[in-house]
């Protein structure tokens, strides 16, 4: 497809641009295939805007007659009349920023606005801004992203008394969602462990996400098992699990379902490990919201923070009535109680709910943040978002195909991965010396889910991404963040790694609304951030001195 077929009107003279908080200037506005360019045609301004087309999530337009005086000032002091017809587009962008364009002459602006549409929505993952992107260092490196199931093996000695490196998967055709090569018990045969898969939904039979090198327990995560309303068993996965928890008395599994929903999965073929076949097992619902209704949570979360009533009452009924807050403390409540049973209760567990992609690796990431000082460096943390959520399977291109805006609703989206680092930026707030990356990472990593120059975050699933080729023609993301030129921005000045577990509050004083993210675009939210760059130098510069 040649993206000029659907660019009816490459660029206007004369658009005023729009932003809250913001004076309007007046510019000339371009788009192309991939971005909307917008540059100020004042000579003592130098106001710019490039925004990729894919971070749009939805336009509003209108078009009028008009007859009369612009916000701007002729050099006499007067308004400038305006005559003729005029268009406004608004765009709404996933990282909830909101801009105005108001553009002369309806045909102009009725034909940006279909551009905008079509581009911001392409399919075809190949066609895509990262498979064109060339940074000044252009050079791709020979290994694609941060770590495999393969070097994570070779790095943990300990694994190799009781796990090993099975390439069950090498042609994904065992689970396409896992990838070529996973971490299972050494007592289990490859037979087995494909019988196994044919017993959980989509092939995710339990492998290995984390090892406690304090007492040796693990955590496994899967999906749901089939056992349907007749409780099929399967003999290689009660085998599996059993080779898991080999010399300890038992094991806990984490269901993200409630105990309801468990039993209703049974009657659409899914189900739950019955107390019978696997004895020493004890089974934990923790009934995790997911799907519609997390994504509907968002989208009222952003209507709070979009109101400009001023009115506070309103504001904190809002606030309550979306209950995002109440599926951060779900959240990190489920990781706590993952952590605590491998930590201070020595047993290894198994996480899963429905596939398995979501909930899962959502509470097995904040578990592992809370017990392992090596996933709260920068690199480390990076690291395990790699481990967990792309080699994991979280399938990005559905889940984060629209954000709060869009009317076009598709079943598959939900924000599993912006409650992570939500989260997360909790755990930072609470332990500010314990995490060794910044607020400024959290952000950026919202922002490139849903829209990027990088292939990190497309496709879902390591097949899917070999497929199109996205390690052989995209650039890293992860790899980018830690260059030597982006690595100070992205760290924590007052990291000081600590052994402890970082065990978070969840009582709901403890829990706070990210203003950083839901109210970025805001001049409080701008002001803040200008203050709190400052005391970053401030600090930087001062442990330099130390140093010297």
């Amino acid at each position: 497809m040649e993206f000029s077929e659907h660019i009816r009107t490459a660029n206007v003279e004369d658009v005023v641009l729009r932003e809250r908080q913001r004076p309007p200037s007046r510019g000339t506005l371009c788009i192309t295939g991939h971005h909307l360019l917008f540059s100020d045609r004042e000579e003592d301004s130098s106001r710019q805007l490039l925004l990729l087309l894919r971070n749009i999530d939805a336009i509003e337009k209108s078009v009028e007659n008009l007859l009369g005086y612009s916000g701007f000032l002729s050099k006499a002091g007067h308004g400038e009349r305006m005559t003729g017809s005029s268009g406004t587009i608004t765009v709404k962008c996933k990282d909830m920023r909101v801009i105005q364009f108001d553009i002369p002459g309806m045909e102009q602006c009725l034909n940006i606005a279909h551009s905008i549409e079509i581009l911001s929505c392409l399919d075809d993952v190949s066609e895509m801004y990262p498979f064109f992107y060339k940074p000044t260092d252009s050079n791709l490196p020979k290994q694609w992203g941060l770590a495999t199931p393969e070097t994570h093996y070779s790095k943990n000695k300990d694994l190799h008394k009781k796990w090993r490196l099975s390439s069950v998967n090498r042609d994904y055709s065992v689970c396409p969602s896992y990838p070529p090569a996973v971490i299972v018990p050494s007592t289990i045969g490859d037979d087995v462990l494909k019988k196994a898969a044919k017993f959980r939904q989509g092939g995710r039979f339990p492998v290995l996400c984390y090892y406690h090198r304090k007492n040796g327990m693990v955590i496994v995560r899967s999906s749901q098992p089939l056992t349907g309303a007749n409780r099929k068993r399967c003999s290689e996965d009660e085998l599996l699990l059993q080779a898991v928890i080999e010399g300890s008395d038992k094991g806990y599994i984490i269901d993200t379902r409630s105990s309801q929903q468990a039993q209703q999965a049974r009657m659409t073929g899914g189900g739950f490990e019955s107390k019978s076949c696997y004895e020493r097992w004890k089974r934990l619902h923790r009934h995790m919201e997911r799907g519609k209704v997390l994504q509907e949570s968002l989208i009222k979360l952003v209507e709070a923070c979009s109101d400009e009533s001023h009115n506070m009452d309103r504001w904190l009924s809002k606030l309550e009535n979306s209950k995002w807050l109440s599926h951060v403390q779900t959240a990190l409540s489920t990781a706590g109680l993952l952590a605590e049973c491998v930590e201070r209760d020595g047993h290894s567990a198994l996480v899963h709910g429905y596939e398995g992609t979501d909930c899962s690796l959502l509470i097995s990431t904040l578990a592992q943040l809370i017990m392992d000082p090596s996933c709260r460096s920068l690199e480390g943390f990076l690291a395990l978002l790699e481990r967990e959520w792309l080699q994991g399977g979280h399938p990005f291109q559905q889940r984060c195909a629209h954000s709060a805006f869009s009317h076009a609703r598709l079943q598959q989206e939900s924000p599993v991965f912006l409650l992570l680092l939500d989260c997360v930026w909790q755990l930072w707030r609470q332990f500010p010396l314990a995490l060794g990356f910044s607020e400024v990472l959290l952000l950026r990593l919202a922002a490139e889910a849903y829209a990027s120059d990088y292939g990190s975050f497309l496709c879902n699933n390591d097949q899917e991404r070999c497929t199109v080729g996205v390690k052989d023609k995209t650039h890293c993301l992860f790899q980018n963040l830690l260059k030597p030129t982006e690595r100070d921005y992205y760290s924590n000045p007052l990291y000081e790694p600590t052994e402890l577990a970082i065990w978070p509050s969840v009582h709901p004083q403890s829990l706070q609304l990210w203003k950083g993210f839901f109210l970025r675009w805001t001049e409080q939210a701008r002001h803040l951030e200008e203050i709190q760059e400052e005391i970053r130098n401030m600090v930087i510069k001062w442990g330099k001195l130390t140093l010297s």
